[in-house]
């Protein structure tokens, strides 16, 4: 028997003292009911009731993260928001200006393309659009070689 009085009273012991640090390092803001000064007599003068209400009521719960919190702006009174659409907005008018600066610059190389007067000029397939002719002077590729591709 005084073995089990002697391990209750260890425990209760570092019950008590794991309570009072607990609570001397926890987050001053989260502390409940109590300044932490006041909950430390509790837990030490009180020692197994006194660290149960410290578990029970002193110690505050987490903040969950994703939590909404109650004080926050409507997204119109929310400048980093707004911040946000703003820098959408200039980055969408930037998109199209570039597209009507590519769109121009399209029609420009058409029009180039197709010389001064109107007249379409003959393109080649190469990739530069310059015209490939053969040497004897007809257009097109060259009659079917040996392995059955035109020369050319």
């Amino acid at each position: 028997m005084v073995r089990l009085w002697l391990i209750a009273g260890v425990a209760a012991v570092v019950f008590t003292i794991y309570a009072a640090v607990d609570c001397a390092l926890f987050d001053r803001t989260r502390i409940r009911g109590l300044p932490r000064a006041w909950w430390i007599v509790v837990i030490l003068l009180v020692p197994v009731i006194g660290a149960a209400l410290w578990f029970i009521v002193g110690r505050g719960r987490a903040i969950r993260v994703g939590r909404v919190n109650p004080h926050s702006n409507a997204p119109d009174d929310d400048p980093e928001f707004l911040r946000r659409l703003r820098a959408d907005a200039e980055h969408q008018e930037r998109i199209r200006r570039l597209e009507q600066e590519l769109e121009q610059l399209d029609h420009e190389l058409d029009a180039d393309a197709d010389g001064e007067d109107g007249a379409a000029r003959p393109r080649g397939d190469d990739a530069l659009g310059t015209d490939r002719r053969r040497n004897d002077g007809t257009d097109g590729p060259g009659e079917p070689g040996p392995s059955g591709l035109p020369n050319g």
